[in-house]
């Protein structure tokens, strides 16, 4: 998206759509509200029209509208088409874009940024967007009760202080923020700060009523949105229908008004296959979520049923598992404060470099690629895969499968089978055995981690699956702590850099899952501080070089350590109806949605 000159109100054709997939035909939408002095002319391949629906599939309702409460990929998604930030980013450069601000300048060698709002931008009640609600929404952030996830990359480790963002309002136009030290992602890391209604919320906030704020059962008409859509209705477990926001300030190149559909579906499916189901059917429009083992038969199909199978490559998302290190930071009945989280025997299976190394190399990453796979993955060795042109580094790697040389390892820790039972016992006797848990839903972790079972007991080692659901996962292994590994993973950030995973890396950071909540500089290991150190090092220069260095250099600790047993990523195959225009699949989420603005149908009206 793109600056640009104010157009004229066009009349646009729109309706609100009853079919499924493209839309039915229906009355004609007239544009009565004048554009704004600052519109915002979105580039794209060519000029649409107005009408239709795209319905996408999804597999999980979302949990929350909340975008600064969010944490899950099923809330994100759709929080992304309502709710806009300063800026943005073009999924196809990874570049920084002009979004709320129209333009920014730098000062202080780069510390400090000034936005420059657009005038005229207005949210979905018809009320200004100015840096009042920009503020509001910081304040949020760096709330320390509510501590939502993006306040970690608002903070700067100066000098071995935790120092935070500054940031102000001069005027209704203008905002400024100020790292405490150069910070390469500072606009990055700002824009993760979506915007929401001050004169909506602002009560709820004062009230510690935020996090309860802008749920599921939020009435649409209640829930004002800053971005190119609005909520229209909510079906938990079935579908969540968006419609758009008549005062966007986006327009193409002709002047006429943004977004051209005139609504959006994400129709939940209950998994998968039902999903694979539903588009075949006819009943969705696109699926960014499709496995492996159908891609020949959507490749077969794509021409007779009218659409087009993308080839996006390896997926930015990643897949490892990791064992529990956590400690107690809190004060817990029958547990020692400084102590582990799970059994003291345990601790120090999990805590053996070794020991993760030779879990490590008896896992067969090839035999995935060819099983749950079907042969469309790649290995991958840190969090920016192979598909990221301007991070992946080819000379990243971690112990891979030699079973022989696992064997040595355990052997040299002196953990034998002593009963011939197949199941090596350490030194006091404990069978070396862990529960790995993972999200029971996702048959793709399911049969990686059958997998994972026959490898470790290749080399004595007994691992027991167990799937829950998502929510309990996610209680378990953030909140309680309770289990011994966990296989899941992460998705991409937006933009792809790994400066932007300050939660991931840091080892305060509440998604760096294996050591969460280390104490302010004093990591638990050298190994942590030295990752600490680094990715500071990879945040804190512009030098793109210097930050390839940082970057690679935190990722060879992290994997000489095998902190993460790094699984393979799936190679993305992504179909979408043919007769939509504008659309650019892409790894990073919502793979097919992040340009909804400007996708367009071809044939509104038809079914």
């Amino acid at each position: 998206m793109r600056n640009g000159a104010v157009g004229p109100c066009l009349v646009a054709i729109s309706m609100c759509l009853a079919g499924c997939g493209g839309g039915a035909g229906g009355g004609k939408w007239v544009d009565r509200q004048p554009l704004p002095p600052d519109t915002m002319t979105t580039r794209m391949d060519e000029v649409g029209r107005h009408g239709g629906r795209f319905v996408a599939g999804a597999t999980a309702s979302p949990k929350t509208f909340n975008p600064l409460m969010a944490n899950e990929t099923s809330s994100n998604e759709i929080i992304q088409q309502m709710f806009i930030s300063l800026t943005d980013v073009d999924y196809r450069t990874q570049d920084d874009i002009p979004m709320l601000a129209r333009s920014w300048d730098y000062s202080d060698g780069g510390r400090t940024v000034t936005y420059h709002l657009r005038r005229g931008a207005r949210f979905s009640d018809a009320l200004p967007i100015t840096s009042d609600d920009v503020k509001f929404c910081f304040d949020v952030v760096m709330d320390s009760t509510l501590h939502p996830s993006m306040q970690d990359a608002l903070f700067m480790d100066v000098g071995g202080r935790h120092v935070p963002f500054r940031y102000s309002a001069p005027d209704s136009y203008t905002f400024v923020v100020t790292a405490p030290a150069t910070d390469a992602l500072i606009l990055s890391h700002v824009a993760n700060v979506r915007v929401l209604p001050k004169h909506v919320l602002e009560p709820a906030f004062r009230a510690g009523q935020f996090g309860s704020s802008y749920t599921t059962a939020t009435p649409p008409d209640s829930l004002v949105t800053s971005g190119p859509w609005r909520l229209k209705s909510y079906l938990e477990n079935q579908q969540t229908v968006l419609s758009r926001n008549p005062y966007w300030f986006g327009v193409d190149a002709k002047g006429s008004r943004l977004p051209y559909l005139d609504e959006l579906v994400f129709r939940v499916a209950k998994d998968q296959d039902a999903a694979a189901q539903m588009f075949h059917a006819g009943e969705l429009d696109g699926l960014d979520n499709v496995k492996a083992e159908d891609y020949k038969q959507y490749a077969a199909e794509a021409q007779a049923k009218s659409f087009v199978l993308y080839d996006v490559g390896p997926s930015f998302n990643t897949t490892f598992f990791w064992f529990n290190l956590n400690r107690v930071r809190k004060p817990e009945k029958g547990k020692r404060l400084g102590g582990p989280e799970v059994e003291p025997y345990k601790f120090a299976w999990f805590s053996s470099r070794d020991f993760r190394r030779a879990v490590s190399m008896a896992v067969d990453r090839d035999g995935i690629i060819r099983g749950p796979y079907y042969g469309y993955g790649s290995k991958a060795w840190s969090i920016m895969t192979e598909r990221n042109q301007r991070w992946y580094d080819s000379t990243l790697t971690a112990p891979d499968h030699d079973p022989a040389a696992a064997n040595a390892l355990l052997d040299r820790l002196g953990w034998k089978d002593r009963n011939g039972d197949g199941v090596r016992e350490d030194a006091a006797g404990h069978p070396l055995a862990f529960t790995l848990v993972y999200n029971g839903d996702n048959k793709l972790r399911q049969a990686i981690a059958a997998l994972l079972q026959d490898d470790l007991a290749k080399v004595g080692i007994k691992l027991t699956p167990a799937g829950l659901d998502f929510n309990a996962l996610l209680s378990k292994t953030r909140s309680e702590r309770n289990y011994d590994a966990c296989l899941l993973g992460l998705g991409s950030a937006v933009p792809s850099d790994p400066g932007m995973g300050a939660n991931f890396w840091k080892s305060r950071g509440m998604t760096h899952y294996w050591d969460m909540e280390q104490p302010v500089g004093r990591p638990d290991t050298p190994a942590e501080a030295r990752i600490d150190s680094l990715f500071q090092a990879c945040v804190g220069t512009n030098d793109l070089a210097e930050r390839k260095r940082a970057y690679s250099a935190m990722s060879r600790v992290l994997n000489d350590e095998c902190f993460l047993i790094w699984l393979p990523t799936a190679e993305l195959r992504i179909p979408v109806k043919s007769r939509f225009g504008n659309v650019h699949p892409s790894p990073m989420p919502h793979r097919i949605l992040w340009d909804s603005d400007r996708i367009f149908d071809r044939h509104p009206g038809e079914k």
